[in-house]
This record gives structure tokens, sequence and C-alpha cells, in this order.
């Protein structure tokens, strides 16, 4: 008997062992790839970054992923004991687009908290990027695990239909939600590498059809008829809920409390994109001017949206509401318009009502984002105000949804209590961005709604009208002639002769936080703050720039002064010392060490 059990155990054993064989050999040859979330940053060990490229992880040839990636900021590979650890999840609003990691929930909050938090290191590391849903938000949470976050903010919903992997996508893997889950576990195999690119292989003129040099929405959509009672509306509804409960079960075995958020588009200023028709009888009542159409041919088009399910017809009754001051009415139609737009670029109202229900769970909170985007748009009915197009907010809609996450996280003190707060008014005239860069945000939208949905057929961009010389850099940026480290330092420049100091100021923080391995601009940031009279800020650069320069004195000296000025003596006289470890006969050490101690002394005998 014994015998039959081992033989049986090596029968069943030996494919196994032969498919393990083959993966080590796979691997071994350098055959495959492996796509991390994080990776070093060449320049500084110390350093990971966000993999910019890291959507390619979901494509067997990289040349058929889209051109999407994660604006990337710089984190400790070893988290300070002292330090405040924040990562960001979600897609395109999340990330910033069209602006950048400036205008993203990292961005503000990193360039806010690190104010609120002048002591201590404040890192709030971005993994956002377009056209990601769930799927993904899923697949990134192990990796984040690893980074030792003292919370995740999330921010996502929008996708489930039509970004990558979503149930109307164009750049899906698999089709059932089963068969995507099993997928994300297998791609990192490189045995399930290569079964892909032999399967991929007889299948290149479909996959190709997606090269075009297109937009990213006009390249994703594959349903593009997706209405209320269908069953893939169902399903990405349950691939949502379901996929976003396994993340957060993950994060709360490890003890990591999640920020959820609910969701926002552009309800008052966006047109549907496909709506179910009407009859031909009745569509006189969409073209007529709202002027022209009187309460009783209104209330004949309710009954026609109800009916037919028409887009068009309620966002048609909620503009004829709008204009009549009944804003209940019109806020209503236009949610019902956005509702039954048939092509799926915007959530539907479940995704928020799903958001809520999350946030019940244990160890989860909720910020209503939606909530503080209508308490600031006119009539309360969120539109071009606040929103770019179809979902992408402007910088003031950013910094709304930005100042919803950092009231939560001062009011629940999940990261501690605030050493300072920065309040809402001030925050807001201090956004993370330079002019130069919202031209090129608006350049990118102008380029998007130049294509589909936008456009049936791709059209020239109406490009914003050109201005100033922040105008005329975006635009170089717009046509990839300059960077954001060349708007940075144009700014900089700018404002220092046009005695703009808080842009001054900003730009020197901004190039000292996205570059924390350079020497000159941490310690420009640190002395310029100094200056400016706000040492407590300083401290963070000057002690960054000693690190990476551990014997300049101007450094150290700089880093005493800001200690004085803070009052903190014992750090000022430790730093003074340290100065004359390196020149002993430095006589501003050591005249400041002489004062200081006189000082110290004196104060002694009048406790005495």
């Amino acid at each position: 008997m014994a015998k039959i059990w081992l033989f049986r155990i090596i029968t069943f054993s030996l494919p196994l062992l032969f498919f393990v064989v083959l993966e080590f050999g796979l691997r071994l040859v350098g055959y495959g790839k492996s796509v991390p979330l994080f990776m070093a940053n060449p320049a500084a060990s110390q350093y990971l970054l966000p993999t910019p490229d890291v959507v390619k992880r979901y494509f067997a040839d990289d040349s058929l992923a889209p051109n999407v990636t994660i604006e990337t900021n710089f984190f400790l590979k070893q988290k300070p004991e002292d330090g405040i650890r924040v990562f960001v999840q979600g897609g395109s609003t999340a990330a910033g687009f069209p602006y950048g990691f400036g205008a993203s929930i990292a961005g503000m909050l990193d360039y806010r908290l690190k104010q609120s938090f002048p002591s201590r290191p404040v890192e709030v590391v971005n993994t956002a990027l377009s056209a990601v849903n769930s799927y993904t938000l899923l697949d990134f949470t192990d990796e984040i695990i690893e980074q030792q976050p003292d919370a995740v903010l999330i921010y996502a919903g929008h996708n489930e239909y039509l970004g990558i992997l979503g149930v109307g996508s164009a750049y899906t893997a698999a089709n059932s939600r089963g068969a995507t889950l099993l997928y994300l576990k297998l791609k990192e195999l490189r045995l399930f590498q290569l079964m892909q690119a032999i399967y991929h292989s007889f299948n290149q003129p479909n996959e190709k059809a997606l090269k075009p040099s297109r937009t990213m929405m006009a390249k994703v959509a594959r349903h593009k008829n997706i209405p209320v009672d269908s069953p893939l509306f169902q399903q990405g509804l349950l691939q949502f809920e379901q996929n976003m409960s396994l993340l957060l079960d993950k994060y709360s075995e490890a003890g990591i409390p999640v920020v959820l958020s609910t969701i926002a588009s552009n309800l008052s200023h966006q047109t549907p994109f496909s709506s179910n028709p009407i009859p031909q009888e009745y569509r006189v009542l969409l073209a007529k001017p709202l002027v022209e159409l009187v309460p009783s041919e209104a209330n004949e088009l309710l009954v026609v949206a109800e009916a037919y399910k028409s887009a068009d017809a309620f966002y048609h009754l909620g503009q004829w509401y709008l204009s009549h001051g009944e804003l209940g009415k019109a806020q209503q139609a236009f949610v019902e318009a956005r509702q039954h737009d048939l092509l799926r670029f915007r959530a539907p109202s479940e995704i928020n009502d799903i958001i809520r229900r999350l946030a019940k769970r244990s160890g989860v909170q909720l910020v209503d984002a939606e909530a503080a985007l209508k308490r600031e748009a006119p009539n309360n009915i969120i539109g071009n105000t606040l929103m770019m197009e179809h979902l992408h907010p402007t910088a003031l809609g950013y910094f709304e949804i930005a100042n919803s996450f950092y009231h939560h996280l001062n009011e629940s003190q999940l990261l501690g209590q605030f050493e300072f707060e920065v309040g809402r008014e001030l925050a807001r005239q201090d956004i993370p961005l330079f002019a130069a860069e919202q031209y090129w945000g608006e350049a990118k939208i102008a380029g998007l709604k130049a294509d589909y949905p936008f456009t049936s057929e791709p059209t020239k961009p109406e490009l914003p009208k050109v201005e100033s010389w922040s105008d005329q850099l975006g635009l170089a940026a717009y046509k990839k002639q300059k960077s954001w480290l060349d708007i940075a330092l144009t700014s900089q420049q700018m404002a220092k002769k046009d005695k703009d100091w808080s842009t001054f100021i900003k730009a020197s923080r901004l190039l000292a936080d996205a570059m924390p391995d350079d020497f000159e601009y941490n310690l420009q940031a640190g002395t310029n703050l100094i200056q400016y009279k706000q040492a407590a800020q300083g401290i963070r650069y000057l002690k960054r720039a000693t690190s990476l320069e551990p014997t300049s004195v101007n450094a150290k000296l700089a880093l005493a002064h800001a200690y004085s000025q803070m009052q903190k003596l014992d750090a000022t006289l430790e730093e003074l010392r340290s100065v004359l470890k390196i020149e002993p006969r430095n006589q501003t050490a050591l005249t400041n060490i002489k004062a200081i101690q006189a000082f110290q002394a004196k104060n002694k005998t009048k406790q005495n």
C-alpha cells in the first residue's frame, strides 16, 4: 500500500517538477520581466520611487501598454523612526491629471503636511496613475504594505468600466473577475509570460489596433454602450466592491488605516457622451432653446426621459431647471443624465454608495470630497468652475479634494497632533503649482477634447491663448521642449526678479523636495526660508543638506542659525561645536558659542 501511494506521489510530482524546472530555467536565461511598483533611485540609492511605467506589468508586449505613467516622488528606503509616511492610490484624478504631481492629492498634501509637521520627516507618496481601477489598486497593495505606511488614502472609482482590466475596456486580460484575479497572481511567472507571448503572436493584428497615436480615452473603450440595467453595468459595480473589500482586508490585517473618499464629476457642463434615443416626435423638445421651453413641455420631456432612460433628455431638463432656479430638480436631472450616459467614463452614483458602505468597516474612514466640491460649486452643482471636462478638476477643484483629506487628517489625528495647522485660505493661496504648469495642463485638456469621445474624429486642438512668459513656458512644456525642472527654475528666477517672494519660496521648497538628494537645492531652500522668517520650515532642508554633505560648514552654520531663531539653544550649540570639529578656528562658531553660553549663564543666575 505504501508503495502505491509513493508511486502516486511521484506520478503527480513529475509534471509539477517539470514546470518548476522550466520556470527556473526561464529566469536563469533572463527571459521575461518583473516590473516592481517601487525602484531604487539610480542617483541616490538611499531613496526609492514608484516605477513610472509600472503599467507595463499588465502587458505581454510593452509596446501595447498605454502611455500612462506615475508622477513619481522620492521616499527613503529606510523609513525614519519618527517619520510620517502616507501613500495615495487611485486613477487620473488622484494623480493630478493634467497638471501633474503638484495638483495631485499626494503633491498637495506633501507640501502642506511638511508645514504642519516641521520637526518630523514627511513623505506622501503617489502611486496613482491614469486609466487604472480597483484591480491595479489591489495589485499594488502588498508592495505598499511593505513600505510601512502610517495611512493609505484612496480616491478611485471612475475607471471600473473603461480602465485597464475594466469590464468594458479594450485593455482586458480576462472575461471574468475570477480569471482576472488569477491573471494578477500569475503574471510574474516566466512560464505564464511565455504562454502570453505565444498567444499574442497569433493575435497581433487585433492588438495592434490599439496602437494608433490617439488619446487614451480614444483607445480604451471597447464597450461603448453599457446601460444601467445591463449585466456589464452590474459586473462593474460588483468588481469594484469585491476588489476594494479584498484591498481593505489586506490593509486591516497589516494594521494600516485607510481613508476612502467619495468621487465627483462634472454635472452641469458635461453633455452625455452617449444616450439612448427618444422617439422622433419628442426630439423637437431637445432642440428647443431653454427660453422657449414652457413648463408643460418640460414635464413632457421628463416623462420621456424616464421612459426611455435618455441621458440627453435628462441633461436638457437639468439645464432648464437650472435656468428657472429649481436647483434641487436641476441637480437630480444632471445626476440622472450622468447615470444614463451609456459611455461609462464617469462613475455612476452606485460607486459612491459602495464607497460609503465600505467606509463603515473597521479601520476605514470616509472623506466626502464630492460634498466638499458641491459646497464650493455655483448653485451647489459641480460644473466647469471646478472641472476641466468630464471629471478632471481645475487647480481649485484639486485643492478642494486635497483640503478634504487634510482637514480629515487634522481632525482625526490619524498621523498625530498637527504641530501647525495650515489654514484653508493660506493653503489655497499657496497651491504647489506654477502658472506655467497651469497653462501646460489646460493645453493637455485641449488635446484631450480634440478627440473621442468629445469629437467623433480627431481635430486640431485649440490651445489656450499665450499671454505671458509663463504661458510661453507652459506651451514649450506641452510641446515637450521644456521640463518641470525648467519651469521651476525659471519661475524661481522670475519671482526673484519681480520680488514675488511667495512664489520664490515655493519654488525653493518644491525644487528641494523634488530632488532630496541634491545638496545645493536643499541648502538654498533652508537658507531662503530662514531669510523670510520661516526657520521652522527651513530646518527640514538644512538637516537634509548636512546629511548629504556632513563637512559643509555653511550648511551647519545655517542650521545653527535656524535653531537659534527657534530658541533651540542646545541644538544651536551642538551644530556650532560640530563646525569647530571641521574648522577649529571658525570665528562665527566661536563667537556665537560664547554669546549663547553667556546668555545661558545669565539666565541661570536669574533663576537662582
